[in-house]
């Protein structure tokens, strides 16, 4: 960010960064460095500076620079101002700063610094920069103090039994609530920053011991290398550092959850918490985790079996219903039972549109509404799904613009896809395209569009590890939480390729497999 002539290679170019402490150098003059910091922070309302003095000694002046609204009043009158101002402690023979910084700021956290980039950094993250006379070092202390959004349980990952808790936008709450959940020094946080601009914060966690070394590294190297200006949520980071970027299937985890987070990083993944969003990310990310949902290892493995094959059958069902009906009603009609293939012949004697093109249009009419309810208020958007549901397809009927079959498959369509949120994007792309396929040569083009998904899906990797992990591998431990969940008695062992250097679970029998 600060580097003027710092060359910094990126997608075959040179970036020249501008750096503060080329055009500033911190000083022994309280008054240069009061301009200094004026001029860095120059047409800025909300930078505040307030000077002062001690009561017993003139020569003791000081001065203040923080950022309005992003710190804590009380913290800075009564642990920074007031001491300095009334203290008759402070040892003016020797180095002022080293006496003020030991006998005098009451804060748990104090840093010292005579590098500008750093005081400048830090008083934009919320910090106070106290300048001395006669010291050309500066002394940060943390007195943060904005507001920040109460814990409360993700919209999105509703469970009927489990932690009700989910990560907020502060980095460092977000932290807490993993260490909560994971009270050993084997878990490991380290800092980065992304950003040129908004110099956003992130934490790589993972669990000495039990992640694989070469997805850590590979991570970082991935993080390293992205260049741009600002990061506003965690789904940018992942669209820069995902395996195959133009593929409709997400290869990087997300979740809004701190016990979903932990399991993962108790299987060998690698989560990643960026500061001002509460959205995780997880890697490597697999296809199966699709269909899993943190509540399945909360209740009876029976029910969760049960749930997940559900979710399975759901996804089969969204991407090629309307495919198959279009197959079958207008190339095979022979495959479909005479009773049924009259009353369905019936219907389609008063549409005057293709059943493809039915299809489509009310694919799309449900997609809006759909989108219109999800960015309503909540109780609005739900009325506005149900009735306009209704009221549409009712009158689309009536109209004779499509027939009753077809308004049934796409509304079994969009129902089973509802199961599935966080495929949503995939669901759409794959479901249209094997329509596509179907309406040319009908099932034979179904077929082709199947063949060309599973090749797709055994091609992608995410950090190098293969995303269809389940069924790629045959090994009888590595299939006991796929699309069934078998009793906690006997899943021992972590996914191969992910935990390569502890794969057992139960840390009472130690060693590695």
């Amino acid at each position: 960010m600060f580097n003027r002539f710092k060359k910094k290679k990126s997608k075959g170019h040179e970036v020249k960064q501008k750096d503060v402490s080329i055009d500033y150098m911190l000083t022994n003059s309280l008054q240069r460095n009061i301009e200094l910091m004026k001029e860095i922070f120059n047409s800025d309302d909300t930078f505040i500076t307030r000077q002062f003095e001690n009561m017993q000694n003139k020569n003791i002046k000081g001065c203040i620079f923080f950022i309005e609204g992003m710190v804590n009043n009380e913290i800075i009158n009564e642990n920074i101002i007031k001491p300095i101002v009334i203290s008759t402690s402070i040892n003016v023979k020797n180095n002022v700063i080293d006496s003020i910084l030991q006998h005098v700021i009451f804060s748990n956290s104090v840093e010292r610094t005579s590098e500008i980039n750093k005081v400048v950094e830090s008083i934009a993250r919320g910090d106070t920069a106290l300048f001395l006379e006669g010291s050309g070092e500066v002394l940060i202390i943390s007195a943060k103090g904005w507001q920040t959004r109460a814990i409360s349980e993700p919209e999105g990952e509703k469970v009927i039994r489990g932690p009700r808790e989910g990560f907020t936008e502060s980095l460092l709450i977000n932290l807490t609530l993993l260490r909560r959940k994971l009270i050993t020094p084997d878990l490991k946080l380290n800092y980065k920053v992304i950003g040129v601009k908004s110099r956003t914060r992130v934490c790589i966690c993972y669990i000495n011991g039990i992640a694989n070394d070469k997805i850590l590294k590979e991570l970082n190297k991935r993080l390293d290398n992205i260049d741009i200006d600002g990061i506003m949520d965690s789904g940018t980071i992942s669209e820069l550092i995902k395996d195959s970027p133009l593929s409709p299937f997400k290869t990087v985890g997300s979740t809004e959850r701190p016990d979903i987070l932990a399991a993962k990083l108790l299987e060998g993944r690698i989560g990643v918490i960026v500061d001002g969003t509460p959205v995780a990310m997880t890697v490597p990310f697999v296809f199966i985790e699709y269909f899993q949902a943190n509540e399945d290892y909360y209740i009876n493995f029976y029910f969760s079996s049960i749930s997940r094959l559900l979710r399975v059958f759901c996804f089969m069902l969204t991407i090629s219903l309307p495919a198959v009906f279009v197959a079958l009603i207008t190339f095979h009609q022979e495959m479909v039972p005479t009773p049924l293939a009259i009353s369905l012949s019936a219907a389609r004697q008063i549409v005057p549109f293709p059943a493809v093109v039915g299809a489509f249009l009310l694919l799309i009419v449900f997609e809006i509404l759909r989108e219109t309810g999800t960015r309503m208020p909540t109780n609005l958007g739900q009325a506005l799904g149900i009735v306009g549901a209704v009221i549409l397809g009712q009158a689309a009927v009536e109209a004779k613009f499509t027939s009753a079959p077809m308004v049934i498959i796409v509304a079994l369509t969009g129902i089973s896809g509802l199961a599935l949120p966080r495929l949503k994007g995939a669901v759409i792309v794959i479901r249209l395209i094997f329509l596509l396929f179907a309406s040319f040569i009908g099932l034979y083009g179904f077929m082709f569009g199947v063949i060309g998904l599973l090749n797709h899906l055994f091609e992608l990797r995410s950090f190098g590890v293969p995303y269809m992990l389940s069924l790629m591998n045959l090994d009888p431990q590595d299939l006991q939480d796929t699309s069934v969940r078998v009793p906690w008695m006997y899943m021992k062992y972590r996914p191969k390729f992910i935990a390569l250097n502890n794969r057992i679970r139960n840390a009472s029998e130690g060693g590695k497999k």
